[in-house]
């Protein structure tokens, strides 16, 4: 491959290509026969069209179909560009949340967690997040990719981040069976054990899903707590309505920082909440364009809803490490106008659809 193209591949993570320059760089990366992966190198003879020729815009991506339901199969090792040679620099294996039916696997690798994490630190500055500070992390672990972004952000944009167990999976199921009051119990033990760390360690920023951090401010101690101590909130992985979001940030926790961000599994990564916005104008929320864009769509059509109305949200990945075109979310969004120069949409008032692949969607803690 020309060196010009790996250099817009390989750009510095405060310099983003042009987005047109990027589709081409990684379609010549990810298609080129010594360093795409094998997954996209075999699933090309099936294309209906050639990535290398007829993929030329960021536009032309949704040429292709959406393979995501694919990566419940595919062996982890298939999806490594073989462009890094034998020894790839791999953070990790990571699953989605099994939300409707197996999960899905993705390969993270480390330049993409390194150029992400840049990103999403300059993000939290912007939100006035404390750095330095000791961060307190109620997200998934094991499997789940928010779980390392949480342990990796805590230790560049913080000093030490505490961890607990929970696994989404398990409150899912219960509630499946009709198991509300163990769910319950569940995520009452997941607070619990947060009120240790906060009661004895001086945690400056907590990471928390919207459910636990409604069951946490119904404790008047734990809520005092966290006035004290905490001087920011990350919030992440369900809904958080405009209306709880407002009597957090005015009547439960005035004092402190109150900053979402919307993601997946299958994007890599997380879209940052928009800073600066005033209050009336809600949550936004702006993906690392150009390497993740969003569109909102009619999901029937997969043409762009208008701006200000609602559809679901369809994601590119395009980086170096990871090509997941035209993927299909479960998530409802509002179209949004994007910051000037930035590809693609950004999206409001993140909702789940009630069905996804035939299966009913529980959100449960996470």
């Amino acid at each position: 491959m020309p060196q010009s193209a790996l250099d817009v591949l390989d750009l510095p993570p405060g310099v983003r290509p042009e987005p047109d320059e990027l589709i081409r760089a990684a379609m010549r990366w990810h298609f080129g026969p010594d360093t795409g992966s094998p997954f996209w190198l075999e699933r090309a003879g099936s294309l209906p069209f050639d990535p290398l020729t007829d993929v030329r815009t960021h536009d032309d991506l949704t040429l292709f179909p959406d393979v995501t339901a694919e990566l419940r199969d595919v062996p982890a090792r298939d999806l490594i560009p073989r462009g890094y040679g034998s020894g790839p620099d791999v953070v990790g294996v990571f699953e989605s949340g099994g939300t409707t039916g197996a999960p899905k696997r993705v390969v993270l690798l480390r330049d993409w967690l390194e150029r992400m994490l840049h990103w999403s630190n300059l993000n939290l500055d912007a939100h006035g997040f404390p750095r330095g500070a000791d961060w307190l992390g109620l997200v998934p672990t094991g499997p789940h990719i928010v779980g390392e972004y949480f342990r990796r952000s805590a230790a560049t944009h913080g000093r030490q981040g505490f961890t607990l167990d929970l696994d989404p999976r398990w409150v899912k199921k219960l509630i499946a069976a009709g198991r509300r009051a163990d769910a319950d119990a569940y995520a009452e033990h997941i607070v619990d054990q947060a009120a240790f760390v906060l009661r004895t360690q001086d945690i400056g920023v907590l990471t928390i899903t919207p459910p636990l951090l409604e069951r946490l401010a119904r404790r008047e101690d734990l809520a005092d707590l966290v006035n004290s101590r905490v001087r920011a909130i990350r919030w992440g992985g369900t809904q958080l309505d405009p209306d709880s979001r407002h009597l957090y940030k005015t009547e439960i926790f005035p004092d402190t920082v109150l900053c979402g961000n919307y993601g997946s599994t299958m994007i890599l990564g997380f879209a940052g909440e928009r800073p600066d916005l005033p209050e009336e104008a809600g949550c936004v929320f702006d993906p690392y364009s150009p390497y993740v864009t969003f569109r909102v769509v009619d999901p029937a059509t997969r043409l762009p809803v208008g701006y200000g109305e609602r559809g679901r949200v369809l994601v590119h990945h395009v980086s170096k490490a990871f090509f997941l075109p035209n993927n299909l979310e479960r998530d409802l969004a509002t179209r949004v106008e994007p910051p000037a120069g930035h590809a693609g949409d950004a999206v409001a008032d993140i909702a789940p659809v009630t069905t996804f692949e035939n299966e009913t969607v529980i959100e449960g803690v996470y």
